[in-house]
């Protein structure tokens, strides 16, 4: 496939000449990474899971979502943008992490984000568990310093061990705040609902430095004023968005490891994060997607429009900010 980059960005495989069912299954139908040599938003998976606390099956997500994505068409209405034409867009494959050493697995994905990173691509990772964000975190913090967060999720993630271990699906955002990675002046939890341990869990957890914007607020108060309220959060701040497919309703997200009554919609979530527009989002992860409970793809579909509008936010501020310097 390869290009020449002053011809533009090469973008996915034309479906009027390979109908969507052939061919390999890369985000998209995207080009990989090694076809064009270098991108502007890389793609990665990884195919971890050995975090989970409950049901065990994301090591599959990121494969799942990949072959949902091949519905995705290159316009985007409700952003008015071609997100593939704006910026190089590329499959990077798969980081492969040890599932027998969390230890060992955190390590590897942070070296890999790093030399992504270095060759001066944004990430759209697709987990694998939610233990991926954490050396996420830190790669992306080494190069922009403490980013803020917006955590879409039903649950805080802000324990602090499960069965004596520090890196779980369910501790990344503590760590994260104690190591430093994470700009604690803007920091947001949404979509956050169910039972807890108790009460402590939320006080910890404001103590950390996050703000909670519930699906019960969602609900009431409406996706744009959420929206805005969360880019007042963010300000210019460089912004990482991590989004757990829990944050959807079991109705729209059947197919994740710990599912809880009361999400947000599928539309719901998509109409919020196109309100981030103009937000300086530097990367996102997409996680706990498992297949193995996904009746008719309902969880892959939604995680392959939400990785989409997420591409999106990335290419239209990459092609904003050549425009701006010539």
């Amino acid at each position: 496939m390869g290009g020449d980059p002053a011809d533009g960005p090469v973008g996915p495989v034309d479906s009027s000449r390979v109908p969507r069912f052939a061919g390999p299954a890369t985000f998209a139908r995207l080009p990989r990474l090694d076809e064009v040599g270098s991108a502007d938003v890389a793609v990665v998976g990884v195919p971890f899971d050995s975090g989970v606390s409950y049901r065990p099956g994301a090591r599959f997500g990121g494969n799942a979502i990949r072959e949902a994505s091949r519905l995705l068409r290159p316009y985007n209405p409700a952003q008015d943008a071609s997100p593939f034409a704006l910026a190089q867009v590329a499959d990077a494959g798969d980081i492969a992490a040890n599932p027998f050493h969390i230890n060992e697995a955190v390590e590897t994905v942070q070296a890999a984000a790093d030399e992504l990173l270095d060759s001066g691509a944004r990430l759209m990772t697709l987990g694998g568990d939610h233990t991926i964000a954490l050396p996420l975190l830190r790669a992306v913090a080494r190069r922009h310093g403490p980013v803020a967060l917006l955590h879409f999720d039903a649950h805080l993630d802000t324990w602090d061990t499960y069965f004596g271990a520090e890196y779980t699906h369910g501790t990344p955002f503590r760590r994260a705040v104690e190591e430093g990675v994470l700009d604690t002046s803007a920091l947001s939890h949404v979509g956050v609902r169910g039972p807890l341990y108790g009460k402590r869990d939320l006080d910890e957890d404001e103590r950390m430095g996050f703000g909670i914007v519930t699906s019960a607020d969602v609900m009431r108060r409406g996706v744009d004023e959420v929206a805005q309220q969360l880019r007042e959060r963010v300000g210019d701040r460089p912004l990482y968005i991590s989004i757990d497919i829990d944050v959807l309703d079991p109705a729209h997200a059947p197919g994740t490891g710990t599912p809880e009554a009361g999400g947000l919609t599928s539309r719901e979530l998509l109409e919020i994060l196109r309100g981030l527009a103009g937000c300086h989002l530097v990367s996102a992860d997409l996680v706990e997607v498992a297949p193995a409970y996904d009746h008719a793809e309902i969880t892959a579909v939604a995680a392959s429009h939400t990785a989409y509008e997420l591409t999106t936010l990335m290419a239209r501020q990459i092609a904003e900010g050549r425009e701006r310097n010539g």
